[in-house]
């Protein structure tokens, strides 16, 4: 069964200001993650596409590439983005939110 809608609390919370600003900074900090992430995607991409040479020299004398090195630092890269966006969105968004709800049933 789902829970009981109210629009009038929508609107309520919507009309916050304290919503209204924690809706502004997860949308910047999104932003800025999705920057950072799309900035580094589209990096290795050139790399790979402008200087092939490079990518494909070997590191450190063995037989894995720098291709290889930089495309596994990426995926972990994009792994450590997401743990600071869920570390932030339970740290500070939901305290926030929660608060915000908590002073509107009372």
């Amino acid at each position: 069964m789902p829970p009981h809608h109210d629009g009038a609390l929508d609107a309520r919370i919507a009309a916050d200001p304290r919503y209204v600003a924690l809706v502004r900074d997860r949308q910047r900090f999104s932003w800025a993650l999705t920057a950072i992430t799309v900035i580094v995607y589209s990096s290795f991409i050139s790399l790979i596409a402008f200087d092939k040479p490079l990518m494909a020299r070997p590191i450190g004398g063995g037989t894995i590439s720098l291709a290889v090195v930089l495309g596994a630092a990426m995926l972990a890269g994009t792994v450590a983005i997401c743990a600071v966006y869920v570390w932030r969105a339970n740290g500070s968004y939901d305290a926030r939110l929660a608060e915000l709800l908590g002073s509107l049933d009372s």
